[in-house]
């Protein structure tokens, strides 16, 4: 597959993600009298995790949009670090991947 068409198709994906996210993302209320105390816990619980879901998901979209610029400039498919060639392996296992495995650690 075309790094550009799988980059711009999970981006398509995170944003979806993000939508289906919002909800649980929402600021979780105070009633004590309609929630109990433990069901309260898990709201917050599950609200943390919907929060972190959506920086992962920023995280990645930042890395996304940095392959897209190395698509752009020819710099694509070459490590960032030691502009040695990354192998097509590794790329087409994560399309965004910016470094090469040993630089990677």
């Amino acid at each position: 597959m075309d790094p550009t068409h799988a980059l711009h198709a999970r981006l398509a994906a995170l944003d979806a993600e993000d939508a289906a996210g919002q909800a649980g993302q929402k600021t979780v209320t105070l009633d004590q009298q309609a929630v109990g105390r433990l069901s309260r816990m898990d709201a917050l619980q599950n609200q943390a995790m919907a929060q972190a879901q959506a920086r992962r998901r920023a995280v990645e979209r930042q890395r996304i949009h940095a392959a897209l610029k190395r698509i752009g400039e020819g710099d694509y498919g070459y490590c960032t670090d030691c502009g040695e060639a990354i192998a097509p392996a590794r790329i087409a296992a994560d399309p965004a991947i910016p470094r090469c495995r040993d630089c990677m650690g």
